[in-house]
Order: C-alpha cells, then structure tokens, then sequence
C-alpha cells in the first residue's frame, strides 16, 4: 500500500473514530468511550505515521531530538492514565472544551510516539529505542486495561444507567483496552524488533566468507 493510501486510511479511521459509530455500537457508555479511544492512538495514528515516515513531511527528520521514543512513550502514560482518572475523564464528557482537549491530546500523544519509532529514516538505534517505548506503552495499557476490566466499582458518574450498567461499560472498556492497545502496541514492539533481528542477519550474512 503506498503511503498515500497509508494515510487516508489513518485519516478514515480518524474519522470513524470521532463519528456517532461507536455510539451507535456500544451506547453511549464507557465502551464506546474506550473504542473511540483505541481508534485514535493503535489505529489512526500508526497508519498516519507509517504514511509520512521517511517522507519530506516526516517531522522525526528534521527534528530528531524531539522524537525520542521512550520520551513519547511516557508523555503518552501521562497522557492515557491522567485523562482516565475520574474527575478528568467525567468532566471530557460533560465539557466539550474539556473533550475536544482529550481527543486532541490522544491524537498528539499517539502520533508523536509512533512517528517516534516508526520515523527517522529507518535508523538503528532509533529503531531499537522504538521497541522499548512500543513495549512500555503495552504495558501500561494492558495494566489499565486490566484495572477497569477486573475493579468492582464504577469510576465514572458521567455514565449512567445505573451502577450495574456502569460497571459494565467499565468491564467492557477496559476488555478494548486489554486487547487492542496493549496488543497493537506490542505487535509494534515486535515488528521492530525482528526488523532490527533481520538487519542484524543480513549484515552477518553479508560479511561471511
């Protein structure tokens, strides 16, 4: 798929991402918050990255210090976890200031991390860079994840229903979490590292006698 592809693919899923679909699915509970969500930060944004790396338009290139991807990878922690606490992710859905803050801030984070690793011309110790701060990042997903699929109290007030309801919109988005953020962002981490393991072959096999 060439990288224009690439990206109106990112752009499409963009836009699924903040249309009335995962409503539509789920309700307008904390799953549909959570698909909305992973939409943005393991789909639309790798594919918007994967769309410009390399290119002229690959910000990693000419700005090499400030795509450093385990930077990324904790500004994203910081960003995911702090919107996810409940006083903040309450007011996102009851202030639309408040939530175009939020969605803006996922794209942000999202983008800049895989850039992070996916850009800088291909290069070797950004790339291995790039596999701890994909595999960081699957880890503090899979422990939120983890944390509202499993907790026996709702967090959020902003989604009613009633507790039962909430609490399994809460179940259920943390399950979305579980297995797509924390997935997606280790099969990245992978990917990179047998990219790395094949150079790494390649180079042995090119220098044997």
């Amino acid at each position: 798929m060439s990288p224009g592809a690439v990206s109106v693919a990112g752009g499409g899923a963009l836009a699924l991402a903040w249309s009335p679909l995962p409503a539509a699915v789920f309700g307008h509970g904390f799953a549909a918050h959570m698909t909305s969500h992973m939409t943005v930060v393991a789909i639309a944004a790798p594919l918007l990255a994967l769309g410009v790396a390399g290119s002229r338009a690959d910000p990693s290139l000419r700005r090499p210090a400030l795509f450093a991807a385990v930077p990324a990878s904790l500004v994203e922690l910081v960003v995911v976890w702090g919107w996810h606490a409940p006083a903040a992710h309450d007011l996102a859905r009851a202030n639309g200031a408040a939530y175009v803050a939020e969605q803006a801030s996922f794209l942000l984070a999202g983008l800049w991390l895989w850039i992070a690793c996916l850009g800088h011309g291909g290069s070797r110790p950004a790339a291995a860079q790039g596999v701890i701060g994909m595999l960081l990042t699957s880890i503090h997903m899979t422990l939120l994840g983890v944390l509202l699929s499993t907790t026996t109290v709702a967090l959020y007030a902003a989604h009613h229903g009633g507790a039962a309801e909430a609490l399994h919109q809460q179940h259920l988005g943390g399950i979305v979490m579980l297995l797509v953020g924390g997935g997606v962002y280790l099969a990245g981490g992978l990917a990179l590292a047998a990219r790395l393991l094949r150079d790494d072959t390649a180079v042995d096999t090119g220098s044997a006698p």
